[in-house]
């Protein structure tokens, strides 16, 4: 089981650091003028702030996640991140990655919810730390409460495009 558990922490954290890592123009993204103008579309504003955040806070999910530390944190972190990128992203695409569905999102946010759940195993700096206690239900619940909190909060804090009005000639 502990094993299992590294696996998935090392695979699903790491991946997530370099998600992170393209919104300051890593791995061939965007950077973070690129991609505020598509989050600015998508009614973040200001949008180089919110690709900031976003990067942060993907790369921050990843980095806690490998490393198990801090308990739920990262994993919640990593389902707060992608409850809004399905939602204000990937939604209307469908489910398929290929369309830029919701499918790779949903699988970071379950697999996030997966390790929240399962704590960070013994393979992890929490257990090296004796910090499992993070990792009672309480906490566990509380972190996800949270996370999806604030994914409700960042959503709500879209603004559309301010309309431009239309002169005639």
């Amino acid at each position: 089981m502990d094993t299992g558990i590294l696996i998935a922490r090392l695979v699903l954290g790491l991946a997530l650091i370099a998600h992170g890592a393209q919104k300051f123009g890593l791995f061939g993204g965007y950077g973070l003028d690129g991609t505020g103008q598509f989050l600015e579309q998508l009614g973040f504003r200001p949008g180089r702030a919110f690709a900031l955040a976003a990067g942060l806070g993907e790369i921050s999910a990843g980095l806690l996640t490998a490393l198990g530390l801090f308990g739920p944190v990262g994993p919640a972190l990593m389902v707060q991140v992608m409850a809004v990128a399905m939602i204000s992203v990937h939604w209307r695409h469908g489910f398929f990655a290929q369309q830029q569905g919701i499918e790779l999102p949903l699988l970071y946010l379950t697999g996030g919810l997966a390790l929240t759940a399962t704590g960070s195993g013994a393979y992890s700096l929490d257990s090296l730390a004796g910090l499992e206690g993070l990792s009672n239900p309480h906490i566990k619940w509380l972190a996800i409460g949270i996370a999806l909190a604030v994914a409700a909060l960042t959503l709500a804090a879209r603004r559309p495009a301010p309309l431009v009005a239309k002169t005639s000639s």
